[in-house]
Formats: structure tokens, C-alpha cells, sequence
């Protein structure tokens, strides 16, 4: 499919049929279209571009204009099963708030975003003393959306501190099927040249944790499988 990305297919696969998902940063509605062709989700959707709403519309998709950092805040919460911010945390203003607000309107999270842990980004900030182009980084620094990179262990140190529980994370690079990590890990901070998480709240709204409602497959054969 035109303009898919490589984080697509796992989000796809991770989340559950018949599911209500709200898209984050949904551009043009490619994943969106996605999750209600295969997966029949009951899916909204959050764009701030104009003409990316339009193209939203035109597909048929409820997506309405917003801005994450101002309008997350509208939604009830645990209005629906998942929230997903694929390759978006790194271009908002604050992004504690809105990963606080992903788990307050959701059951679980979906988080793609580019690693400026990798080890490409490093030799080229050591070797070069210049801001890095690769991949899942791929404009240069003057034309970038991106105001606040991050590494995998930045983002696992704030969802330690904000007690948000990582129930997988896998290692994603370009042309190559995505791994499943273990994010603490030096080495996967190395190596990872973006990194998805699967996230929840350890201690619901309702007092209840996220394994008290419902069984379910582990986390990562969802997420890999």
C-alpha cells in the first residue's frame, strides 16, 4: 500500500479486532484505513494538518483536526481500547503530558519514534560534529519537525517515572523485520534504529491492573508474531 511504513504492519498486528483505537498524528490515514480494512477497529483519528484531514475525509475516516499537546485533553477517559502515536512523540511540544494523556483516554499505547541513541547518530555527532541524517531521521536539522529526540533508554526512564508499564518493545530498521528487545538493555540503545513499545497503566483509574480484566496473549507474540 502507498505510503505504508515500516512500524504499520506491527501496529496492525498488535492490535486486537473489533477494537476502538484512536490515531495520534494520523497524517493522511494510511494506518487508520489499515486497522479498519483488516482488523474492522472502530477507529478516530487526530490530525493537525488541514490537508491531511481532507485526505482522511476523502477515504472515508472519522479524523478531526487537533493539535496532540492541546486536544488530547477533550477526550473521556478510557474512551478507547488503544491510543497509538506512531513516529509523532519526538515533534510535540510536551511529551510527559501527552504520554500521561495516551493512558488516561486509553487502555493501552502504541509508541513508534526515531532513537537518537543509535549508534549511526553517534558516529555522525563524534566523526562528522553534525547533526545526523539516517533513515528514521531523514531531513536535515533546519527543515526537521523534530523538537525533542529522544533515546530508548530517555523513554524508559520516563515511563519509569511517570509508572507506566512496558509490556513489549521491539528494535525496528529499515528493510529488516522488527525484534523484540529488552529496552533497558545498552546495547539495544545501540542498535535500535527506532523502537515501538506496547504500553499500559500499572494501576487503572478503577483501582484494577492490566492483567484483571481479561486474559490475553503475552504482549510480545502480539506485537512480533
Amino acid at each position: 500500500m502507498s505510503g505504508e511504513r515500516e512500524d504499520f504492519r506491527e501496529i496492525l498486528r498488535l492490535v486486537r479486532p473489533g477494537t476502538r483505537v484512536l490515531d495520534i498524528g494520523c497524517g493522511e490515514g494510511v494506518l487508520l484505513e489499515m486497522m479498519a480494512q483488516e482488523k474492522n477497529i472502530d477507529g478516530r483519528g487526530l490530525e493537525i494538518s488541514p490537508s491531511g484531514v481532507a485526505a482522511c475525509l476523502t477515504r472515508g475516516l472519522a479524523v478531526v483536526q487537533g493539535d496532540a499537546d492541546r486536544d488530547l485533553a477533550d477526550f473521556p477517559t478510557q474512551a478507547f481500547d488503544y491510543a497509538v502515536l506512531s513516529q509523532t512523540l519526538q515533534a510535540v511540544r510536551e511529551p510527559r503530558r501527552v504520554l500521561e494523556e495516551l493512558l488516561r483516554i486509553a487502555e493501552r499505547a502504541v509508541v513508534s519514534f526515531p532513537n537518537f541513541g543509535h549508534w549511526r547518530v553517534r558516529w555522525a555527532l563524534l566523526a562528522g560534529g553534525r547533526m545526523p541524517m539516517t533513515g528514521s531521521l531523514p531531513t536535515p536539522w533546519y527543515e526537521t519537525q523534530n523538537i525533542h529526540l529522544c533515546t530508548v533508554g530517555d523513554f524508559v526512564d520516563l515511563c519509569d517515572e511517570l509508572g507506566v508499564e512496558i509490556e513489549a518493545a521491539g528494535a525496528m530498521a529499515e528493510g529488516q523485520p522488527v525484534r523484540e528487545i529488552n529496552p533497558r538493555s545498552f546495547i539495544e540503545n545501540l542498535r535500535a534504529e527506532s523502537a515501538i513499545f506496547l504500553l499500559s497503566r500499572r494501576t487503572r483509574t478503577d483501582g484494577s491492573t492490566p492483567d484483571d480484566r481479561r486474559p490475553a496473549k503475552r504482549a510480545s507474540d502480539d506485537l512480533f508474531g
